[in-house]
């Protein structure tokens, strides 16, 4: 008898990470599994099967404090029945905030071989030794996580280049970038990848300062022009794959996409500099998604930012090139 295959047992890499956990939970025991994404400082909990921890899908705890952050320094073992009797687990800043007497960690890695960041467990109460026989299948299970994680992430880029190529009901007639429905179709999805694998992203948010002076004394015609010229500006200092949207009169933002806060920052102070060489004054917040957050805070905290350095209590001399 022929069995088809079902084509939705593991859809994307969040529902194998899901199906991971929950099997070796049921297998192996320990009070916490977790699939991880480190980020610069931040070690993001990206999915969780927890027993007691109180941990959950986008917990953010400092990667350098962790058992994981030694064990892929080759400081301590992948799996420590008793983890106090390995020093740099016992020394390690997590050990004095939670209860741990047992660890499991692996690496889990993206395609050109990288940390992208750890298949993990610990427990309360030290475990026999003989839990490190299965050392072979959690590595085996985090190579066939790290495998769907490449095609997932490949997919993503190939979904997110074809987004970026929507019809006019997304585009803005007077400059040609996205208008406010493409803006929120595009973050929304964005927000997706972010909350599945982790991406770090920030969100800029431009108002120009001067256009309805410009408008009154000028002309529509003029203002539109100077319109055009922030949107030709702002397309041309963002990376290939950053969103650059006008979403009102004279309010532009860019969502930035796999983007820490230093880069994020400074990006916003290249687009102010370069709106400032094309004669253009204008105000800019930048902010940055937190995983427990999401993208709409980060969007609101650029708009309030953007806010404060218009009114002048945050305004400062734009930076030197």
């Amino acid at each position: 008898m022929l069995i088809r295959p079902d084509a939705d047992l593991f859809p994307d890499f969040n529902a194998a990470a899901k199906a991971v956990l929950t099997y070796l939970q049921q297998t192996l025991g320990f009070g916490l599994w977790m699939v991880t994404r480190t980020e610069g400082e931040d070690w993001i909990v990206l999915q969780a099967q927890d027993q007691g921890y109180g941990v959950k899908q986008g917990d953010v705890f400092r990667w350098t404090d962790s058992f994981c952050s030694r064990m892929v320094a080759g400081k301590g073992p992948c799996i420590a029945p008793n983890s106090i009797l390995v020093p740099a687990y016992a020394e390690a800043p997590i050990a004095a905030q939670v209860k741990i007497g047992a660890y499991v960690g692996v690496p889990l890695a993206t395609e050109d071989g990288t940390l992208f960041g750890t298949l993990c467990a610990i427990d309360p109460t030290p475990q026999p030794d003989a839990i490190t026989e299965h050392l072979p299948l959690i590595e085996l299970l985090a190579k066939l996580l790290s495998s769907i994680l490449h095609a997932d992430m490949a997919a993503a880029e190939q979904a997110r280049r074809a987004d970026r190529l929507q019809t006019e009901a997304f585009t803005d007639a007077l400059t040609g970038l996205y208008n406010r429905r493409g803006w929120d179709q595009l973050m929304a999805e964005e927000e997706e990848s972010c909350a599945n694998y982790g991406f770090p992203a920030c969100v800029v948010v431009i108002d120009l300062d001067n256009l309805k002076v410009v408008n009154d004394s000028l002309g529509h015609a003029a203002g539109d022009d100077l319109i055009q010229r922030a949107g030709q500006i702002l397309s041309q200092e963002t990376r290939k794959h950053d969103v650059v949207a006008r979403i009102g009169g004279d309010e532009f933002v860019v969502l930035c996409t796999e983007c820490s806060t230093i880069q994020g920052q400074w990006l916003a102070e290249r687009l102010q500099r370069a709106l400032f060489s094309g004669q253009i004054q204008a105000s800019v917040g930048v902010a940055t998604r937190h995983p427990s957050r999401g993208l709409k805070a980060a969007w609101a905290e650029a708009d309030h930012a953007m806010y404060q350095q218009k009114r002048g209590s945050k305004r400062v001399p734009i930076p030197p090139h």
